[in-house]
């Protein structure tokens, strides 16, 4: 039976030969291992690039990882007890290391267990002195370190490959807490990475509540935003617990991705038009809350006519701004047009109209009808005199003091844009062009922003999408999307983003997040006591959707940037209020900065392109420069996890998920295929009628209801059909 002393004697493998706060040398002993040692207890596998040794300490032992070996050629070491002085007097090849220290081991004994416990924290409490000798982990001190403390291993993720394949198990609130970054090449595992993450942690706390005697799902909120539709392959056998959203048309339990109009903000829908700032936006906002405050063909008959008199105080200020030439010479005949208009037009709005505002009408009648009577002049009056400023300004008055008794925002004042209530979008165009109608001269800037809505709508994936008839209520679409306790859905939501035209996928996802983001704000002002509702919000392919760009200061002006501001915005507060982002990104060096300054914790696989790496390394809080050089090698479901959900860098071996469970990402077969040992069968037909007519269900309908076996490709939905105004007769 060995001492504690000379247990510990059989692990030194060297001594410190130089230190500094990044790098510690070491001389290793010429009898320490070569490739394998058997002095630990079990075979291990020594020295390894990214392995450990320990430097104990008064403050217990620092631990570092390896980053460089080689040999030296040095005089010939004077081994105590021995004389080698005289030996030899030649260069003699020494074997050195260099590690980096990135953390405390200390050791404490379990009362209840009678067992030594060893605690690995960050940092370095005590840094070595030359001289020190350097140890070989034990695997229980290996387990240690590459693990977590015990109240935090909850879900394992993979095994340390370098650590006598460890178990690497991972808290989930220091996991997605404080958001998470899966990084790496295509092909290097990430979606696996990501799809084993939501699954395991699932399993995990199905398993918490088993074992505590409780029943039902977990109380748990993954909304996972998909753009390729590669995730709902890997969630198949999840029963109930999956929510599957995409766009029309839907099979089995999947569910019609609905993203309705009315749940847009005013600054999602000034993006999405990309309405200019000056007249359309002012206006849009206006058609938004007319048609959210339902006033649209039901305006009180004072406020309609108010509209209509504006655009002729609109024409009368022009006069007056071009000066006197605008009302007289050649022009006195389009003044009295003008005035003979205003004239006709209030006395038909008169009846119309209560009191008071009836008798300003009357007054604006006798004052136009006076003016033309006393300009007119020759036989049968067919001539018509110069008018005067006194005369145009008169008339001015008058329209002025309809305009001032009549308050046109008073209707709509007590709904905002962005409130979440439901209206028919397919009526937005039209009711615009009634609004640009009443203002004189501004139909013409309100024109392209009508014609954008329409083009958007008549995208028939997009029709109900952002238009379902009925609309969802309010209440039942964050039932649907966000989840409740579980008792009546699943904790899993995926949204099939593949199908969503291009043009407005990005307002799409803003919106989503926005949503989910404002609505765990508000369940924790809901709660007395700042309860959050934990919740995870998983992005792929994020460079696509949080791209960096020139424009990012400002206001949002476009789609893009106003979904890269939506999560700017929640990498820097939704933490406060239980929403962890999980992104994925073959492209770290096209993200947002601002939104990989707020990952804390970072998954690596392999990443081969320069800028890329170079942009980790500044990122990462980590002493890990050694360790990151290795990303260019690694191979396929290997990856570094740091950060805070690990106490130092770690080399995971991530667990390979069976097919089944694995996302629609693999490579494709290209050689099976050219060589016929996978058969393609290929249908086009199927793939264009799908494509030009959506749903294909409606097609079936409408070839049953022609009978012949010809197909008849249904109307368009109602709202939709001739988008631009358009007669189908003039030819292109």
């Amino acid at each position: 039976m060995t001492t504690p002393i000379e247990s510990i004697a059989g692990l030194v493998i060297g001594a410190v030969e130089s230190v500094s706060p990044d790098e510690i040398r070491i001389l290793l002993e010429l009898d320490a291992p070569q490739a394998t040692a058997l002095n630990t207890g079990t075979p291990a596998a020594f020295p390894r690039l990214n392995g450990y040794v320990l430097v104990p300490n008064e403050a217990g032992a620092t631990v570092a990882y390896i980053s460089w070996i080689g040999i030296e050629r040095s005089p010939y070491p004077k081994r105590s007890g021995l004389k080698d002085f005289g030996l030899i007097d030649l260069p003699f090849p020494l074997r050195k290391m260099c590690v980096s220290p990135v953390g405390t081991l200390t050791s404490r004994r379990d009362r209840a267990s009678k067992q030594t416990v060893y605690e690995l924290s960050r940092g370095v409490a005590a840094f070595p002195s030359v001289g020190d000798q350097v140890l070989m982990p034990t695997p229980e001190q290996v387990e240690a370190i590459v693990g977590a403390k015990e109240s935090d291993r909850r879900v394992r993720i993979g095994t340390s490959a370098l650590a006598s394949s460890a178990e690497i198990k991972v808290d989930p609130d220091k996991l997605f807490g404080r958001h998470l970054a899966v990084l790496g090449n295509t092909g290097s595992g990430k979606s696996c990475t990501v799809a084993g993450l939501i699954r395991w942690s699932l399993d995990a706390g199905a398993k918490a509540m088993r074992d505590a005697g409780r029943k039902g799902h977990p109380n748990a909120r993954f909304i996972v935003l998909d753009p390729n539709g590669e995730y709902a392959k890997a969630f198949t056998d999840q029963g109930d617990q999956l929510r599957l959203f995409r766009v029309p048309p839907v099979v089995g339990t999947e569910k019609e991705l609905d993203v309705p109009a009315w749940l847009w903000s005013g600054h999602e829908w000034t993006a999405v038009a990309h309405a200019a700032p000056g007249t359309q936006r002012p206006l849009l906002l206006r058609g938004i809350r007319e048609l959210k405050s339902n006033q649209t063909e039901e305006l009180p008959r004072e406020i309609q006519v108010r509209r209509y008199v504006h655009s002729y105080l609109i024409q009368i200020r022009d006069m007056l701004g071009r000066g006197v030439g605008a009302f007289t010479g050649n022009k006195k005949y389009e003044c009295r047009d003008l005035l003979q208009n205003i004239s006709s037009d209030c006395e038909a709005f008169q009846p119309s109209v209560e009191e008071p505002w009836s008798s300003v009408l009357g007054a604006i009648v006798q004052e136009a009808s006076a003016l033309i009577a006393a300009r007119r002049s020759g036989p049968q009056l067919q001539y018509v005199t110069d008018f005067s400023i006194v005369d145009i300004e008169a008339i001015r008055d008058r329209l002025t003091a309809y305009m001032d008794s009549v308050d046109d925002d008073a209707v709509a004042t007590s709904i905002s844009e962005d409130a979440p209530i439901p209206f028919d979008v397919n009526l937005l165009a039209d009711h615009l062009d009634r609004i640009a109608a009443g203002q004189g001269n501004l139909a013409g800037f309100i024109s392209t922003l009508g014609l954008r809505i329409r083009s958007m709508l008549a995208d028939q994936r997009l029709g109900n999408v952002i238009g379902k008839t009925p609309p969802t209520s309010f209440e039942e679409w964050l039932k649907s999307y966000i989840g409740d306790d579980g008792a009546s859905n699943g904790p899993l939501a995926i949204i099939d983003l593949s199908l969503v035209p291009s043009e407005v996928v990005h307002v799409v996802v803003a919106v989503l997040a926005r949503v989910i983001f404002e609505s765990l704000q508000r369940y924790r002002r809901l709660h007395a006591e700042g309860l959050s509702l934990p919740t995870v919000l998983v992005l792929e392919e994020a460079h696509t959707f949080i791209r960096r760009g020139k424009d990012d200061e400002g206001p949002a002006s476009s789609p893009s940037q106003l979904c890269r501001e939506t999560f700017e915005r929640i990498a820097r507060e939704g933490r406060k209020f239980g929403l962890g982002l999980v992104l994925s990104s073959q492209r770290p060096s096209e993200l947002s900065p601002t939104v990989l300054a707020q990952c804390n914790t970072f998954i690596l696989h392999r990443i081969v392109n320069d800028s890329d790496q170079n942009l980790v390394a500044r990122l990462v809080p980590d002493n890990v420069g050694g360790l990151l050089r290795d990303l260019p090698s690694l191979p396929s479901r290997q990856a570094i996890l740091l950060g805070w959900a690990t106490p130092i860098p770690v080399l995971v071996e991530i667990d390979e998920l069976v097919k089944e469970h694995q996302p629609q990402s693999a490579d494709p077969d290209f050689w099976d295929v050219w060589t016929g040992a996978n058969e393609r069968p290929i249908n086009w037909g199927e793939v264009a009628m799908q494509w030009s007519v959506s749903p294909p269900s409606a097609v079936a309908k409408a070839e049953e209801a022609d009978g012949a076996g010809v197909p008849v490709v249904p109307d368009p939905p109602a709202g939709l059909a001739d988008p631009f105004g358009l007669d189908d007769d003039i030819p292109f």
